[in-house]
């Protein structure tokens, strides 16, 4: 095992965190770790992605002693063991909580096994705290009604994981077996059934250890609340067993959901790989002892970050994403995807119903996805600004397809016009000098207060959030070097071609204006240039200097018209007593339609300058350095 954990840390890249976790001990393998003086309660056993690697899907019924003889201290035991217990389950499976006493009953609204999901644990935890003792123990009554809910397979359009079918009984002890009702309905051995004796009290435990011994299962005593963890989890190396005799007929990778790492703080997925001594790989290397337990998950975070890195965006326009769907139809890299909670430990689940807005049509697209089947559709949809302040009509191409080795569905999003995008070439040096220079500080009085994207231009430029410090230091890699370094991609040509058209259009058309009211102007484009004039109004500029992430651009870019923002009132702005009027710049190249800027201008409104706002026209002329390519090339 130790050998295996200096594979991967010798294998692995700097910027990923790589474990090697077991039952018995936990390897934690990162550059930038330091110990913490304080108390550290950290079970991987609990992590998402070990409970999702450790077994197999499986259907649970959790039942309840609700009898008299169980109030008091035992059934706060029983409480948290049953909260306990669901905190072992993923979103692979299902579940539901069941109450008895003389008679059996759900205790939450649930009827049937539900999704094992965040919200629907929520509820059953909810109603768990809500079980009051009362009546006398029938055991008959409560596993009947338990293998009536857990068998039932003609219940309609209940999805079930089809796999393990478990029940857990949590109850202080009886003299009853039940015997009938499990040669009745388990007379196949095809539940188990585990049994958990709750408090210190003198009942006879043999029944219950016969339940679960006659019905492939494990009896465990939960005298106290320390032994509700790992009492409540122990049932998982039972269901790893077929996994390991399975070989490699078992599913050897799994990918999470989304997930908030307990040590790095940041948003990371990742796979996982249940590992027995059958299957022996350079990277992921665990062994299995002489009693058929899986030993343990090994697994490799992946910062969504590093992802984004190798993808396209900066050629999809603004309006334009990709996402990716798991089979449960909760989405990955989805521009909406942002976690409420940073500090939950809950992996982070939304629908992709959910994170979009829902059409009948989108429906469909979900449920292919989830099939693995591949398509495109084109239709008109709603479309939330990116300040969630608006909704927009706009079109869209959605086309998708599995990807290859995983569970996942990819899926790229495009409206009309961005099918095409611009790729820029600058051949002469003069050419590209000029252009730099309008970036530069002393140059803001001519050409307007400039803001540049933070993207990776070139690799030995650093990304900062302070966009004074990432202009010079951009602008002294360019002076130190050029734009056709090696270090740098097609996206330095861009800016540069854009930093020129809206030089350009500062020098000859603003400037040369009666502002006649208008208290700034500004030009956002696709390239990732900003530029507000007079320089006096960029000093108090508060919108985000990545312009696909500059609300008033992307709302520009679907609406034909001008576009009329009033001010809001729920935060700062220099601008609150001001009307921002937007348009999108349409571009035709070689009979391709693009759209890449949108201008802009703030109004000290009134009346009498109303009509002037709508006659102002914006040219920008085409370069004879800019050349229309497909989306394809992508």
């Amino acid at each position: 095992l130790k050998n295996s954990v200096h594979i991967l840390h010798h294998r692995a890249k700097k910027s990923t965190v790589t474990m090697c976790f077991t039952a018995q001990l936990a390897y934690v393998i990162d550059p930038n770790f330091r110990t913490q003086n304080k108390i550290d309660l950290y079970d991987v056993r609990r992590r998402p992605w070990y409970i999702q690697g450790a077994a197999s899907p499986k259907d649970m019924l959790i039942l309840v002693d609700a009898s008299g003889s169980v109030s008091g201290l035992t059934l706060k035991l029983i409480r948290t063991s049953v909260i306990e217990m669901l905190e072992t389950l993923s979103d692979d499976d299902f579940v539901n909580v069941v109450s008895f006493n003389d008679k059996a009953q759900n205790v939450s609204c649930f009827n049937h096994l539900v999704q094992a999901n965040v919200r629907n644990k929520k509820k059953l935890k909810e109603a768990v705290y809500k079980i009051q003792a009362k009546g006398i123990t029938d055991y008959k009554k409560g596993f009947s009604y338990a293998f009536e809910q857990l068998l039932n397979v003609r219940a309609g359009n209940v999805f079930r994981a089809n796999c393990n079918k478990i029940i857990m009984l949590f109850t202080d002890g009886g003299e009853e077996k039940a015997q009938e009702i499990f040669e009745k309905y388990n007379k196949d051995k095809k539940v188990r059934v585990f049994t958990f004796s709750v408090g210190q009290h003198n009942y006879d435990k043999g029944p219950i250890q016969w339940m679960a011994c006659e019905n492939k299962g494990y009896y465990y005593e939960i005298p106290s609340i320390g032994a509700i963890r790992i009492n409540t989890q122990e049932y998982l190396d039972v269901l790893g067993r077929p996994m390991v005799m399975a070989e490699q007929k078992a599913k050897q990778v799994q990918w999470t959901n989304v997930y908030l790492d307990a040590l790095v703080q940041i948003w990371l997925y990742s796979f996982n790989l249940t590992l027995n001594q059958q299957k022996i790989n350079l990277f992921f290397v665990c062994f299995v002892g002489q009693n058929q337990l899986i030993l343990g998950v090994m697994g490799v975070d992946v910062s969504l970050e590093e992802i984004k890195k190798v993808t396209p965006r900066f050629t999809l326009c603004p309006n334009g994403y990709y996402f990716a769907i798991d089979p449960n139809g909760y989405v990955l890299l989805h521009p909406n995807l942002q976690p409420k909670n940073p500090k939950s430990q809950e992996p982070v689940t939304l629908d992709f119903l959910d994170a979009e807005l829902e059409n009948d049509i989108k429906v469909e697209i979900r449920k292919k996805m989830i099939d693995g089947e591949s398509g495109d559709r084109t239709f008109q949809t709603l479309v939330k600004s990116q300040d969630e302040r608006y909704i927009d009509k706009g079109n869209r191409t959605y086309t998708w397809t599995a990807v290859n080795g995983t569970d996942y569905s990819l899926a790229l999003v495009l409206p009309s016009y961005s099918f095409y995008y611009i790729k820029a070439k600058i051949n002469e040096t003069l050419t590209q000098a000029k252009f730099i220079a309008t970036l530069k500080r002393e140059s803001f009085d001519e050409v307007g207060y400039t803001f540049l994207a933070p993207r990776d231009y070139c690799s030995t430029v650093k990304i900062t959030d302070n966009n004074t410090v990432f202009l010079q230091n951009f602008i002294e890699f360019m002076d130190q070097y050029s734009p056709e370094n090696p270090s740098c991609n097609g996206l330095v040509m861009r800016a540069l071609l854009d930093a020129g058209f809206t030089s350009d259009l500062v020098q000859n058309y603003w400037s040369k204006q009666d502002p006649e009211g208008i208290t700034a102007r500004f030009v956002a484009t696709d390239g990732g240039i900003t530029r507000v004039y007079p320089k006096s109004a960029g000093e108090y500029w508060t919108e985000n200097a990545e312009t696909y992430e500059q609300s008033f651009y992307k709302r520009s870019l679907d609406n034909e018209n001008y576009i009329f923002t009033a001010p809001f009132f729920n935060r700062k702005s220099i601008y609150e007593d001001g009307i921002m009027v937007s348009k999108a710049v349409k571009v035709t190249v070689n009979g391709k339609l693009l759209k890449p800027a949108g201008r802009n201008e703030w109004d000290c409104f009134s009346t009498q300058k109303y009509n002037s706002l709508l006659t102002i026209v914006i040219s920008i002329r085409q370069s004879q350095h800019s050349e229309s390519s497909k989306g394809d090339e992508v």
